[in-house]
């Protein structure tokens, strides 16, 4: 297994997150979703704009994982809570912890993980959560392994459809 290198996303990185955004959600979902679905989502969240707009927003912190000069994978952190079942508590939360398809079960998500424990170590925060689709059971177990446990769940809207999350969380200290 080749070592898997960590840094901070730049807005020079938006075109790089926005095509591994798009192709590795489309490699996740493609078998159960439609395919209008999956395009009106790639279309609305996965734009050099948006992405771009997201990396500016310093609510957000983009960790990318490579291997030697290749971008396998990354992470967006949020700092924003809005879920009632985590007022009054510093939370951070994995919006996305997305890994090239080849690559998964290879170290890149448990690379990004630490990082993202790292960070919200560093910046004093209780609690590290996610979202994660109840039908996603591959990453629902990688979860459960670093620790997540489920705590809420909530309705995601998904092109034209609405599906179920799980909310998962881990106390960070």
């Amino acid at each position: 297994m080749q070592l898997i290198t960590t840094r901070m996303a730049s807005v020079a990185d938006a075109e790089m997150i926005a095509a591994l955004s798009s192709s590795t959600f489309y490699d996740t979902y493609y078998l159960y979703n439609t395919p209008e679905n999956i395009s009106l989502y790639i279309e609305e969240y996965f734009t050099i704009e948006k992405v771009t707009a997201e990396i500016i927003d310093t609510n957000n912190t983009f960790i990318l994982a490579f291997q030697q000069d290749e971008c396998v994978g990354y992470v967006k952190l949020c700092e924003e809570n809005f879920l009632k079942e985590l007022k009054g508590i510093s939370a951070i939360e994995i919006a996305r912890l997305y890994s090239k398809k080849n690559l998964i079960g290879k170290g890149v998500g448990r690379t990004l993980m630490l990082s993202s424990f790292d960070i919200a170590m560093q910046r004093n925060k209780q609690i590290i959560w996610l979202a994660v689709w109840e039908e996603n059971q591959r990453a629902i177990d990688f979860y459960h392994k670093a620790g997540f446990k489920k705590f809420s769940e909530q309705e995601f809207v998904f092109g034209k459809e609405v599906q179920n999350d799980w909310l998962m969380k881990k106390v960070v200290f």
